[in-house]
């Protein structure tokens, strides 16, 4: 189960990025995640709850997980389609000589932190 390490990463990325920030607190975290990426949602949910819970800045944050879908090239004839319905094989020509353009990334998006009551009081 690679989903535990790639929390592990997001973890210590976002928090590396709050202390940067003077950040105490993330409330959620949005990752865009490729539908053909290998990482299966569930799990990584799950490592998140597991993982998150043991962070101080990060206990009690949602992982909110945005897909990007699976696009393919043809260089044959320049068609870009849906790879998950299509495959590797162009639905226009059906060459195979194509390529994944888009679909297995992995990204954090946004760090949403709660919103701070404003000090108001004067010196």
């Amino acid at each position: 189960m690679h989903e535990l390490g790639i929390v592990f990463h997001i973890i210590k990325t976002v928090e590396a990025a709050g202390r940067e920030n003077g950040v105490k607190r993330v409330k959620a975290v949005t990752l865009e995640l490729g539908e053909v990426s290998g990482v299966v949602g569930d799990y990584l949910q799950d490592c998140w709850k597991w993982a998150a819970a043991r962070s101080e800045m990060l206990d009690g944050a949602e992982l909110r997980v945005e897909t990007i879908p699976a696009r393919t090239l043809c260089e044959a004839c320049g068609e870009v389609y849906e790879t998950l319905a299509h495959g590797r094989t162009c639905p226009a020509c059906g060459s195979g000589r194509t390529h994944l353009i888009q679909g297995n990334e992995m990204l954090i998006r946004d760090i949403a932190v709660p919103d701070e009551p404003q000090n108001t009081a004067s010196k």
